[in-house]
């Protein structure tokens, strides 16, 4: 099964994207803050790491390079929902996805499906 490491401060949002990707068939593990994603990274494997760009003492692009470096395997996807953040995640984080607010959530777990190559099967 893959693993999903979700980082987002708000408590709404991180509820409602576990529970849309819980739903769609992958393990998730849902945090408030890239700090607390950290010690995860280090025990644990993730397939991938699902981060919201802005959030508050590390944010989603830090905690992408340094998921980088703790944990070269593991995909990386961005969600914000400001337009400047993506254009500097892009140049930072070249490698990573970016799906910009408000989106759909079967747009999010079509676009975690397109990163692992899996057929569209999403029933959200």
């Amino acid at each position: 099964m893959i693993r999903i490491l979700l980082a987002e401060d708000e408590e709404a949002m991180r509820t409602y994207l576990a529970r849309a990707l819980e739903n769609a068939g992958y393990s998730v593990v849902a945090v408030d803050r890239g700090t607390e994603a950290l010690p995860h990274l280090e025990r644990e494997h993730f397939d991938l790491l699902l981060s919201d760009i802005v959030m508050p003492e590390m944010d989603g692009i830090e905690l992408a390079q340094r998921c980088s470096e703790i944990s070269p395997r593991t995909k990386v996807m961005f969600i914000t929902g400001f337009a400047a953040v993506t254009l500097k995640a892009s140049r930072e984080a070249p490698q990573a996805r970016v799906l910009s607010k408000p989106f759909h959530l079967r747009d999010l777990v079509l676009e975690v499906q397109r990163v692992f190559g899996q057929s569209a099967q999403a029933n959200v």
